[in-house]
């Protein structure tokens, strides 16, 4: 069938794009937050650097560190062809802005006093390269994300929220350990292609995005989808899977995931590490 969902009307473009429903009784119209304008590229370093600390933060809630495994980055707004990643040794929870370090596209420290993760390099590095859409990535070993990635697959578009997906990830099979090649990295970068997320056979998820936001919404959202494809295949064929027909995928796809949504989908999590931290990743 037709998709049933249709657009809001008498919204702002920008409301009406992320569901956002906001006038008021004297027509008023509340406008949705969205990605800040910057005075200066130094301002919009602060602010990458700042959500990327929390990003870390947030990861360690959920479960996503494992020991020295795991890594964000986020591209530098000004030297563009550098990102930024966190120390090798570090954990997530204890993250802030001034731990965060800065490489240049040989993998050289810059700005910093640790070692980084050199797969975290060799991965990050080519997906940059490829990419210059993506102004950050995520991997990171979750369990929903490594026990799905044994199977080798796609998800099934099955679930709401897995058309976020939809034909907007892919599944690296060639595993071969520790990626520590930069022609390994190349080739995860071209199984990503444009799309948004790639399943690292036996090992575990990796996301993009436009922001470090975005990417890092998305890889929460994967490993739960990868979690909720995990309870369903347990319970076997005794009630066969309703799968969303292709029309309605894209359609919703559209809807829920992108780039905008994903953003908007992190500042709940942000406003609430900042809550509950008192804002000690920013220093």
């Amino acid at each position: 069938m037709a998709p049933t969902a249709v657009e809001l009307i008498g919204e702002t473009a920008i409301n009406a794009k992320l569901g956002a429903k906001g006038t008021t009784t004297s027509g008023k119209k509340l406008q949705i937050r969205t990605y800040p304008q910057f005075a200066s590229l130094e301002e919009e370093r602060l602010y990458r650097k700042q959500h990327l600390a929390a990003a870390y933060r947030i990861f360690a809630e959920r479960g996503f560190d494992e020991g020295i495994a795991g890594h964000i980055s986020v591209r530098d707004p000004i030297l563009t062809d550098h990102f930024w990643l966190n120390p090798l040794s570090q954990h997530f929870s204890t993250i802030c802005v001034s731990d965060l370090i800065l490489v240049n596209e040989n993998g050289e420290v810059v700005l910093g006093d640790q070692p980084i993760n050199a797969a975290a390099f060799a991965i990050h590095s080519e997906i940059h390269k490829a990419r210059p859409d993506v102004h950050a990535a995520c991997h990171a070993h979750s369990v929903y994300g490594k026990a799905f990635s044994v199977f080798g697959r796609e998800l099934d578009m099955i679930t709401q929220d897995s058309l976020r997906f939809y034909k907007s990830h892919g599944v690296y099979k060639q595993f071969g350990g520790i990626v520590l090649d930069c022609e390994e990295g190349k080739r995860i970068a071209s199984v990503l292609g444009n799309g948004k997320a790639v399943i690292l056979q036996n090992h575990g998820l990796l996301t993009v995005g436009g922001s470090v936001d975005e990417a890092a919404f998305w890889f929460m959202s994967l490993d739960k989808t990868c979690h909720a494809q995990l309870l369903v295949d347990a319970v076997g064929s005794a009630y066969p899977k309703k799968f969303i027909a292709d029309e309605e995928a894209k359609y919703t796809s559209e809807q829920v995931g992108g780039p905008e949504k994903g953003w908007l989908a992190f500042q709940g999590y942000y406003d609430e590490i900042l809550m509950k931290t008192g804002g000690s990743f920013l220093k």
